[in-house]
This record gives C-alpha cells, sequence and structure tokens, in this order.
C-alpha cells in the first residue's frame, strides 16, 4: 500500500479510502483514479483480511431476523445496512425461523465469523443476555459469546440490553381508542409469542387500555405461537369459539392479522361490517388487502437505521455518521385508518 501511496502520491489512508467502494465516494474522483491507476500498475489489490488483523476488528456486523418471508424485516435490514456504510461496515443477515434451537445454532455461527458486534431482531426472553455472557444461558443453551455489544431490534430484554423498538403501549393505545371511538366494546386481541417482548408487551398494553376503558372481556387475548399466518389462524379461530360475539379483533402483527381475516372469511363474518380488524407494523402491501387492513405504521426503515448507528457507537466506529448515545429507543407509531375497520352494525 505505501507503494501505490507513493507513486500516487497521497497517503496510505487515501490509498484505503480509495480502493475501499464502501468509502470511495469520500474521495476526489480524480484523486481515486489516480490510487486505481497506480495499484494497477503495481498489481496491488487492498487485503480486507490483513486489515482486519492488524485492527483485531473485522468490520463485519452480525443480525438475526426471524422470518426471511415477513416483508417487515427488509426496510429494517436497508436501515441497518445504511448505517453500517457510513462506517465502511458490512452486514451478515441470518434467518431463524423463529425456531429458538436454530437462534441459539445461528448466534454461535455468527460469532463464530469474528464478527464485531450483534443486531437481534430474533430473540426469546432470556437469550440476549447470554449473548452478551453477563449471565447463565437459558436452559438447552451453552454458548458463551464472550461479551460482543448486543442491539436489539424490535425486541427488548427485561434487563439493560440496547434495543430500538417500536412503542409497543403507545401503539395499542392508538388502536383501542379506535376502536372504541367506532362504538366497539367486545374486542378480542391475537396476541403474539408469549415468549417475545413484543407478543408480550402488545398483549400486556391489550388488557390494560381495554381495562382502564372498562370494555375487557375475559378470555378476549389469545396467543399464537409465532408471528406468523398460519398461527394468527389458529389462534383467530380459537378466539371466535370462545368469543363468537367480538366485534374487533386486534392482531399484534400484519401476518396475524392475515391469517385472522382468512377465518373470518370462512365463516362468513364480513370485515369490516360482522368484525373490524387492526393490524401492526403497516408492512409492505397490507393496503392491497381486501379490505386494506387498517394498521399501526412502525419506522421500520428508521429502525434499522437507528440500531446501525447505537451499535457502531458501541464499537465507537461511528466517526462523524451521527451514531446516538442513547441506548433504548422506542419510536413512536401512527395508526393508518382504511377499510378493515368501522362502526359496529347495530343488532
Amino acid at each position: 500500500m505505501a507503494d501505490v501511496a507513493r507513486r500516487a502520491g497521497v497517503d496510505t489512508s487515501t490509498v484505503s479510502r480509495a480502493l475501499n467502494p464502501r468509502t470511495s465516494g469520500r474521495v476526489r474522483p480524480e484523486t481515486v483514479a489516480r490510487v486505481v491507476q497506480a495499484s494497477e500498475e503495481l498489481g496491488y489489490r487492498l487485503n480486507v483480511l490483513a486489515r482486519g488483523l492488524r485492527t483485531q476488528r473485522s468490520r463485519t456486523i452480525g443480525m438475526l431476523i426471524p422470518d426471511l418471508t415477513n416483508p417487515f424485516f427488509p426496510p429494517v435490514v436497508r436501515g441497518v445496512e445504511a448505517a453500517l456504510d457510513e462506517a465502511d461496515h458490512t452486514l451478515i443477515v441470518v434467518n431463524t425461523d423463529d425456531d429458538i434451537d436454530r437462534e441459539e445454532r445461528s448466534l454461535r455461527t455468527v460469532v463464530d465469523r469474528q464478527v464485531d458486534g450483534l443486531l437481534l431482531a430474533t430473540t426469546h426472553l432470556g437469550m440476549v443476555r447470554s449473548a452478551q455472557g453477563r449471565t447463565p444461558p437459558p436452559a438447552g443453551a451453552t454458548v458463551d459469546f464472550g461479551g460482543l455489544p448486543v442491539v436489539l431490534v424490535n425486541r427488548r430484554s427485561d434487563g439493560d440490553v440496547a434495543h430500538v423498538t417500536p412503542d409497543d403501549h403507545q401503539g395499542i393505545a392508538l388502536v383501542v381508542e379506535h376502536l372504541l371511538e367506532l362504538g366497539h366494546e367486545r374486542i378480542g386481541h391475537v396476541a403474539g409469542p408469549a415468549d417475545t417482548s413484543t407478543g408480550h408487551a402488545r398483549a400486556e398494553a391489550f388488557e390494560a387500555h381495554t381495562t382502564a376503558a372498562g370494555v375487557f372481556v375475559p378470555g378476549s387475548v389469545e396467543t399464537a405461537s409465532a408471528f406468523a399466518v398460519e398461527p394468527g389462524r389458529a389462534a383467530c379461530a380459537a378466539l371466535l369459539d370462545r368469543l363468537p360475539d367480538l366485534t374487533a379483533i386486534c392482531a399484534a402483527n400484519d401476518l396475524l392479522a392475515v391469517g385472522c381475516l382468512s377465518v373470518l372469511k370462512e365463516r362468513g363474518l364480513r370485515v369490516p361490517e360482522d368484525v373490524s380488524l387492526v393490524g401492526f407494523n403497516d408492512m409492505p402491501l397490507v393496503d392491497f388487502l381486501e379490505p386494506a387492513l387498517t394498521t399501526v405504521q412502525v419506522p421500520q426503515y428508521d429502525m434499522g437505521f437507528r440500531a446501525g448507528q447505537m451499535l457502531l457507537g458501541m464499537l465507537g466506529a461511528n466517526g462523524d455518521s451521527g451514531g446516538s448515545a442513547e441506548t433504548r429507543v422506542e419510536l413512536p407509531g401512527r395508526l393508518i385508518v382504511r377499510r378493515s375497520t368501522a362502526e359496529p352494525v347495530a343488532t
């Protein structure tokens, strides 16, 4: 690299930036051209592995997501990538299928690849503190992750682990308020898995807000086994079997809402005339459902970007990219009202 720098008439740090596609935009085009020409004449290529050995940093970040097919996650991942690009870091994304055993194996694999830090969008309660090596791992886990910096994305833990999440309580409050304003008093909730912070928090918020409004119905919460369509179908069917006179259903995410919509149609119940339906996340394409889904819009891209910045800040690698000193961020959502909610039909 020193030879290239001498031939191009620049310093070695400029050579490193000019030959790296992620940082070459920070160097004047004529300088990049001069460095490239010098490196070609000398047969030099930037050795990323050697740089990692020298700095003891791989400049890679591992990210675990629970469901690669869930349209919620691509905007989150894009946000993370945008933040990491600014600091010349690369993202490794691993899908866990929301399976706790696969989650443990995936964490082990990512850590073995010498990542500098972890972004976890797929965690069951108790797993995260194990990942940081602060407490013994939960039953069945035997992995120590050596104190790597960890930021949770769309999840939080019961400890002091950094996170960027939607404001679940605020979002559910918007849903309950909307349904109450329409006149609904028999409202059910299809909750996410209770061993995830998202499922637990949204179910807790639903019960709290409906109780405060005096409309909580015993048995009105049915927990799905996963944040997916088929578990949503099963939970909605069980809920309707128990409480067939519900006039509205609040689902803990949009995939669960899609499962609910399928069951309601199978049973000949019209949405929203017979049962209003609300989701959470505003994932891509829910406005193309029939009827278009009322849901809480979560700032997915921004959530990923903030999480990426937060982790870079913990690594001291954010430079002038604007990384925040905050370690617990809850982003407010907003209710997007579409055609899946309406006033209950008088009987």
